[in-house]
């Protein structure tokens, strides 16, 4: 079972982007709105280093931007 959490923010055209590609991919994942809650983006530029969003965490690899190429090399 893959492990998909996706930070976003609630005006990031980009984000929508990908919950809609997940969505259509059948894969279920985990949502974290980071303008939503202050303390998961500071872990998450902690983490990371990266500002932006969305970034999505795949099974421990992560994905910054919209590469739907990217997670479809990284779900099983």
């Amino acid at each position: 079972m893959n492990q998909i959490t996706v930070y976003t923010t609630n005006t990031c055209p980009y984000c929508t982007m990908l919950k809609n590609f997940l969505n259509t991919q059948g894969l279920p994942y985990k949502e974290v709105n980071v303008q939503m809650d202050q303390a998961a983006a500071n872990k998450l530029v902690q983490t990371t280093g990266q500002l932006g969003v969305p970034q999505t965490e795949i099974n421990g690899q992560w994905v910054l931007g919209f590469d739907p190429e990217t997670i479809m090399s990284l779900v099983k």
